[in-house]
């Protein structure tokens, strides 16, 4: 199947092509149609893969029909986090946190909306891998998308990266009383993001934590041309059930969608930053345009529920020009979500504090940023970074069609738990 998907795409690809040689195309043009052809491409692909049967638990195929049970998960992030780069006491209480969500015999899902440590800790190949030991301790699956404190901000000197000196116009990284660097590649985004794939997705469509669930990932479909970068992001992974589709995106908070400039060089951003930005970017809206349109091509989903680390709509004591690199996406979501008509309930982490709110409603006090009111949607920040460590118990039953609230919405329920 995949193999007529990657003729469809290279039969595009070729036609924009020639039409460039025979027109006043220019390489902007032949670029963008070709984009729009991969998207178009891992829809057909998502909808040819999945339209009959949805991926469970224990690397199993079922049914759509039978996923009309009720769900129950255990949602966190931030967490465990510290106030030193050698405070570990959120790490040494996780096992008995972990353990608290484990003796719920309803919960059979986990999800960590991302950041495995603050951003007063080092970016190292031992703490990632401790994290990954310390996750196979969840009996349940575990899904999880990176945050920006394990990737892109570890360029930050208080993450162990540099800075950059004036003088000398390079990078003064910070070292050991050795002299070695403390942070991995002296905090490099990019090469921090490959580490954090190497260790916690290892198997592309293949979740974390005790039993393995199937998902599917972004890059299981390798769409083999110049113009697709889409298949390195392994971490962007969808699944459907309980009448319910999933979709993770890697959207890292803190820094506006990765754009404040790494280590404080002086603009404009570089070449590897631009890419890096632009790249994920394109696949994530690639991603939400091929969940959204296998949500409305099936009318047994009744609602979507999207994962991602920022707070998009936090301002976090900046200004409001500092949320905009997260434009594209608030007005894809918006748009995709109206379009949609069904509930849309996104899960992010972030700013810390728990909120339950309707950021894209007309009464949000950054309406004026986006100018969207789309009543069908709904956001949750989940509590992260301090203590009590906290979980959010979330319920779907297919079957349900809460009035939105505080504490419901269409067919989900949700309680904090303080174990």
């Amino acid at each position: 199947m995949l193999d007529k998907v990657n003729s469809l795409l290279k039969f595009g690809i070729a036609r924009t092509a020639i039409a460039s040689r025979g027109s006043a195309l220019t390489a902007g043009d032949v670029v963008s149609k070709s984009s729009k052809i991969l998207a178009l491409a891992t829809t057909l692909a998502i909808a040819l893969t999945t339209s009959k049967a949805v991926l469970a638990g224990n690397d199993t195929y079922v049914e759509g029909e039978d996923s009309k049970n009720a769900l129950t998960l255990a949602i966190y992030g931030d967490s465990p986090y510290g106030t030193t780069p050698t405070d570990n006491a959120q790490l040494v209480a996780s096992p008995a946190f972990i353990d608290s969500i484990n003796r719920d015999p309803k919960v059979g899902l986990v999800v960590h909306v991302g950041d495995i440590h603050s951003g007063k800790q080092f970016c190292t190949q031992s703490y990632d891998q401790a994290i990954f030991d310390l996750w196979q301790q969840f009996k349940d699956p575990l899904v999880y998308t990176p945050g920006d404190n394990e990737w892109t901000d570890c360029h930050k000197p208080g993450e162990g990266g540099g800075t950059y000196n004036k003088v000398t116009q390079q990078i003064d990284y910070v070292r050991d009383a050795n002299g070695n660097l403390v942070s991995y590649a002296g905090g490099d985004p990019i090469a921090n993001l490959d580490l954090i794939r190497s260790i916690f997705f290892p198997k592309p469509g293949v979740t974390l934590g005790g039993r393995k669930k199937r998902v599917l990932s972004q890059a299981q479909f390798r769409l083999e041309h110049r113009y697709s970068p889409d298949a390195k992001y392994v971490e962007n992974v969808m699944w459907e059930q309980s009448r319910v589709l999933f979709v993770t995106v890697n959207i890292p908070g803190g820094s506006n969608n990765d754009n404040d400039i790494w280590y404080g060089a002086p603009a404009p951003q570089s070449a590897a930053q631009q890419q890096e930005v632009q790249e994920r970017m394109d696949a994530d809206l690639h991603w939400l345009d091929a969940a959204f349109a296998k949500a409305q091509a099936e009318e047994e989903v009744r609602a979507v529920v999207i994962v991602e680390q920022a707070d998009m709509w936090d301002l976090d004591g900046k200004a409001p020009s500092h949320l905009l690199g997260y434009r594209p996406f608030v007005e894809k979501i918006a748009t995709k979500t109206k379009a949609f008509g069904k509930p849309v309930l996104l899960f992010n982490g972030d700013s810390h504090e728990y909120r339950s709110d309707n950021p894209l409603s007309a009464s949000d006090p950054l309406n004026y940023l986006h100018g969207f009111d789309v009543p069908n949607f709904h956001r949750v920040v989940v509590h992260g970074s301090t203590f009590p460590l906290e979980w959010l118990k979330l319920t779907i039953d297919p079957r349900a069609n809460n009035a939105p609230g505080p504490n419901a919405f269409g067919p989900f329920t949700w309680e904090r738990v303080q174990p």
